[in-house]
């Protein structure tokens, strides 16, 4: 299976180099992505939004042939469920890896801080504990060091949708902050975070309990979580 690893904010396609052996050991080919405006701190980023970074991955999923499984991570996942919407007839699964499929006329993250027209990785008190949970401070200091700038737009664009055959996409949520009882809880209380979770009539859950970048702190457990979610070739 061809799988299209979608980083999320700040991050590149090495973002999941600790990942990418344990799937391709398991038979899998793999296609981590590096998105417009994120190819290096000096990268030109005025004018990409975030139909540029849903483009750049229905390129990738039309430049392969059979089905596709996406993987994204955090604002990733955003992109994921506009490709799935884009192309429902080739995406085999989405992995949802701490995200969430962002519905119609919702935004990634516009309350994040932007710097002349971008957004630079914030100080660390911006973020949420939960965010933080095992990201120690050699974790952190590497994090920061390899941190892009993300375009503005790409946070702050309205997410745009047409395609309800998206729903019949399977996916699969890596649940890492919050468990999956509590996202089973918020989509029984009809919280409206979740309602394009409510509406696929396919999905599957894997705990993996750690704060928002498993890919650094757990990433032994998520190369296995994500094996798990797509299987073995």
């Amino acid at each position: 299976m061809d799988i299209i690893l979608i980083p999320g904010f700040w991050l590149d396609a090495s973002s999941w180099s600790e990942i990418t052996p344990a799937l391709e050991k398991a038979g899998h080919r793999t296609h981590p992505i590096t998105l417009p405006g994120m190819e290096s701190r000096d990268a030109d980023r005025s004018g990409i939004g975030l139909r540029d970074h849903i483009d750049a991955v229905v390129a990738a999923v039309d430049a392969l042939e059979g089905p596709v499984v996406l993987v994204g991570h955090s604002g990733g996942g955003a992109v994921a469920h506009a490709v799935a919407d884009a192309r429902p007839d080739r995406i085999a699964r989405i992995v949802y890896v701490d995200s969430a499929p962002l519905g119609p006329g919702g935004v990634i993250n516009d309350e994040l801080p932007v710097v002349d027209g971008e957004i630079p990785l914030p100080d660390w008190n911006v973020f949420e504990d939960e965010d933080l949970v095992d990201l120690d401070d050699d974790l952190r200091e590497a994090f920061r060091a390899r941190a892009i700038p993300t375009p503005k737009a790409v946070a702050f664009d309205k997410q745009v949708l047409g395609d309800e055959r998206r729903f019949d996409v399977p996916i699969t949520l890596i649940c890492c902050e919050f468990g999956s009882a509590m996202v089973l809880a918020w989509i029984e209380q009809g919280v409206p975070f979740v309602k394009e979770i409510a509406a696929v009539k396919d999905v599957s859950y894997i705990d993996l309990p750690t704060g928002h970048w498993p890919q650094f702190t757990k990433p032994a457990e998520l190369a296995d979580a994500l094996v798990s979610a797509v299987g073995r070739a």
